[in-house]
């Protein structure tokens, strides 16, 4: 029955990095075709191949070395796949940290610009804990959006999980500590916080994060005990921006990329990966509230270059 499971969660992946998987496995099956070699040419044009997967230059050099070195009996674009996957793995292993829940209530602060689909993920993570068997509150502290608070109360009564939400353009600080109380109170396993996405206004973001934290470890010294940031796959190298200034005013724990099912450029999550040495927890592949899936670094490899999962 576990096989089945992981099937569909594979399957699930690959559907959901179609966009990408077809770009790179058609132009791999180009390049090698006709009893193509392994030579400077081919690997120039694979390189170039992975660089507008958004793989990243470093990373595609990188793979086409590995590539070279191997001793090929006979070359076929399926092989390739089959070691650039192995390759793109291996990058991958160290990025691979599911969500792990060890304290009570568990705070989850989740940061993102407005648009990666913070809200949808906040409402999936809520599905995925209630799903374990866990009792969940949400706090709604991106005060200066309406739609924010409006979109977390749609999920609430779809998923069913309480919120605790506060007027427009109130402090948010004070929703969280209110939040954090009803934790504690309510026993809540896990408590997820929203925050507001106003990268134009870099200081009073900055200020406004800092003042969540502070007012929450007053209730807990260690919380919150992660920090999620929401990245926008389709959004390409302006995700590794998004990384770099957010991480000029929170200390970010961990990723979630979202809308993987929408782009080409799938390969940003391997540059990520590489150059942040972060964990990501999981990916967004679609709207629906069952498709976030825990990130696998195997999956996503094989699922990337549309390889069969054995």
């Amino acid at each position: 029955m576990a096989d089945t499971n992981n099937n569909g969660f594979f399957n699930n992946i690959k559907k959901g990095l179609f966009k990408t998987s077809s770009k790179l496995s058609d132009g791999i099956k180009k390049i090698f075709s006709s009893g193509k070699k392994i030579d400077q040419e081919t690997l120039e044009e694979l390189k170039e191949l992975l660089i507008t997967a958004d793989v990243g230059y470093e990373n595609a050099s990188l793979l086409t070395q590995k590539l070279s070195e191997i001793k090929f009996n006979e070359v076929d674009y399926s092989t390739v796949k089959q070691k650039l996957a192995e390759s793109i793995e291996d990058i991958l292993l160290q990025a691979e940290k599911p969500l792990s829940i060890n304290n009570k209530p568990h705070v989850i602060m989740i940061c993102g610009t407005n648009g990666n689909g913070k809200t949808t993920t906040i409402g999936k993570l809520a599905h995925k804990f209630k799903n374990e068997g866990k009792k969940v509150l949400v706090a709604a502290c991106d005060t200066f959006r309406a739609a924010a608070t409006e979109q977390l109360i749609v999920w609430s009564q779809k998923v069913n999980f309480p919120v605790v939400t506060g007027n427009q353009g109130a402090d948010a600080a004070s929703i969280a500590y209110q939040a954090m109380q009803q934790a504690l109170n309510d026993q809540v396993d896990v408590l997820l916080i929203d925050t507001a996405g106003r990268l134009h206004n870099h200081k009073n973001l900055m200020e406004e994060l800092a003042k969540i934290k502070r007012i929450i470890s007053k209730h807990d010294n260690n919380a919150p005990h992660n920090v999620i940031l929401i990245l926008d796959a389709t959004t390409g190298q302006n995700a590794i921006n998004q990384v770099e200034a957010f991480s000029q005013f929170v200390n970010i724990s961990g990723l979630i990329m979202t809308k993987l099912d929408g782009t080409a450029k799938g390969g940003v999550v391997i540059k990520i990966a590489q150059k942040y040495k972060l964990s990501i927890h999981a990916i967004g592949i679609g709207e629906h509230v069952e498709q976030l899936q825990d990130f696998s670094a195997k999956e996503f490899a094989i699922g990337l270059l549309d390889i069969e999962n054995t």
